[in-house]
């Protein structure tokens, strides 16, 4: 347990950041097992819109630090790669 008062903010912050990383990570999983789905079932269209709301979720994801810049370009590539093979 934290002992000094800076080091009690300092736990209540990382708690709180915890959160919203886990929030922005799931969303990004969510998103690429949308995309995954949708593939394995053979739908160009609608995995062509999904991949909007991957790479939304990806960008945000890099953006504040919950994974690294060359990490999102990958799982960019991936899924869209992913994408094109419907076709």
């Amino acid at each position: 347990m934290p002992i000094t008062k800076g080091a009690e903010k300092a736990h209540r912050q990382s708690e709180r950041k915890r959160v919203f990383n886990i929030r922005r990570k799931g969303a990004m999983k969510d998103a690429d097992k949308a995309i995954q789905k949708a593939v394995a079932s053979g739908d160009a269209s609608k995995s062509k819109e999904l991949l909007s709301t991957a790479y939304k979720a990806i960008d945000k994801a890099a953006k504040n630090g919950v994974i690294k810049k060359n990490t999102a370009a990958r799982k960019k590539s991936l899924a869209s790669s992913r994408m094109k093979s419907v076709k």
